[in-house]
C-alpha cells in the first residue's frame, strides 16, 4: 500500500496517532500530539501537548516526554538502563520542553542505585547516534553532537557544549557552557566555562566563543581569564593557586561558580591545565 491510498492517521481530541504506530492503553498524550508511523509509546509514558514523533520511534517506561519536544526516526527513550543491576524497578525519564532528539539517539532511564532519574532539560538539541545513559542530567540548551555518548550518572550543566564523538566517563560533571572538543576522552570533571580537548582532554582554556554567544561583556571575560591564569597556569601547588584565586577573584559571580564547582563533591576529581614542565598531574 503506497503513500498515496494508506489510511489517514486517527485522530483523537486533537491527537495525530498513525495507523501503524502502537500506543498502549494507560499512555497520556497531550493536545496536539503527533506520533507517526511505526512508532511505540509505552502504558506509563507522558507526552506533552504539540510533542511530534516522527517515526520509528520507541518510547517505554515512566517517562515523560515534554510540551514541543521532536523525536526523530530510530531514537529510543526510556528504555531499561546498561546496567546488570538493574532489576525492573519503575524508574524514570524526562525530556525537557522543546528539545530535539535525532536519529537514533539512546536515553535510557535511571536506576534505584542512583539518582532514579534520566533528565535531559529544555531546548536541548542531541544529534544523531548520541547516548544518554542510565542516571545522568543534562540541563537546558545543551547540544550534543553527533556519536558523543556517555557512561551512567553524567551531570552536565545549561548551555555546555558536546563535540562529536567524545567519550565521557561515568560520575563525570561538565560545569555550565563548558565546551568539550570532538573525539575528546573526559575523565574527570570540567569547569564551567572551561575548554578541553584531547586524548585524554586536557583543559585548553576557557570557552570565550560561548561566552560572547551567552552575552557575557569584555569585562566579566577579561577578569574570568585573570582569574583562570591564577588558577591554572601559575606553578605553584594547586591548592594554593585556588586559595588566591579565592582572595582575588572570588567576589566575582564568575569566579565564584568555578570555585564552587571545584568545591562540590566529585567522583572523578577535575581536569586541570598542563603546566609545562610542572610535575603535577592534570587530574587529581
Amino acid at each position: 500500500m503506497d503513500a498515496l491510498t494508506a489510511p489517514r492517521a486517527t485522530r483523537l481530541e486533537g491527537v495525530s496517532i498513525h495507523p501503524s504506530a502502537i500506543v498502549a492503553p494507560g499512555a497520556e498524550l497531550g493536545a496536539g500530539v503527533s506520533i507517526g508511523p511505526y512508532c511505540t509509546v509505552g502504558p506509563d509514558v507522558v507526552i506533552g501537548e504539540g510533542a511530534r514523533l516522527v517515526s520509528h520511534v520507541v518510547v517505554d517506561g515512566h517517562t515523560h516526554i515534554g510540551p514541543g519536544v521532536v523525536l526523530f526516526p530510530f531514537c529510543t527513550v526510556g528504555l531499561p538502563p546498561q546496567d546488570l543491576k538493574y532489576n525492573g524497578e519503575p524508574t524514570r525519564c524526562e525530556i525537557g520542553a522543546r528539545t530535539q532528539v535525532r536519529e537514533h539517539c539512546t536515553i535510557h532511564r535511571g536506576t534505584v542505585t542512583g539518582a532514579g532519574v534520566t533528565r535531559v532539560g529544555a531546548d536541548c538539541l542531541l544529534m544523531a547516534v548520541a547516548h544518554v545513559a542510565h542516571d545522568c542530567s543534562l540541563g537546558n540548551n545543551v547540544i550534543v553532537a553527533n556519536n558523543a555518548v556517555m557512561g551512567g550518572h553524567v551531570s552536565i550543566g545549561d548551555h555546555a557544549v558536546i563535540g562529536g564523538a567524545a567519550a565521557i566517563h561515568q560520575f563525570v560533571r561538565i560545569g555550565r557552557a563548558a565546551m568539550i572538543g570532538g573525539v575528546s576522552g573526559v575523565e574527570a570533571d570540567v569547569i564551567p566555562f572551561g575548554s578541553v580537548i584531547g586524548n585524554r582532554a586536557r583543559l585548553a582554556g576557557l570557552n570565550v566563543i560561548g561566552l560572547k554567544r551567552r552575552g557575557f561583556d569584555k569585562t566579566q571575560i577579561m577578569r574570568l581569564r585573570s582569574a583562570f591564569r591564577t588558577l591554572f597556569r601559575h606553578e605553584d601547588v594547586f591548592t594554593a593557586r585556588l586559595a588566591e584565586t579565592r582572595a582575588r577573584f572570588g567576589a566575582d559571580p564568575l569566579v565564584a561558580e568555578i570555585l564552587a564547582f571545584i568545591d562540590a563533591p566529585s567522583h572523578r576529581g577535575l581536569i586541570r591545565a598542563k603546566i609545562v614542565g610542572h610535575p603535577e598531574a592534570d587530574a587529581g
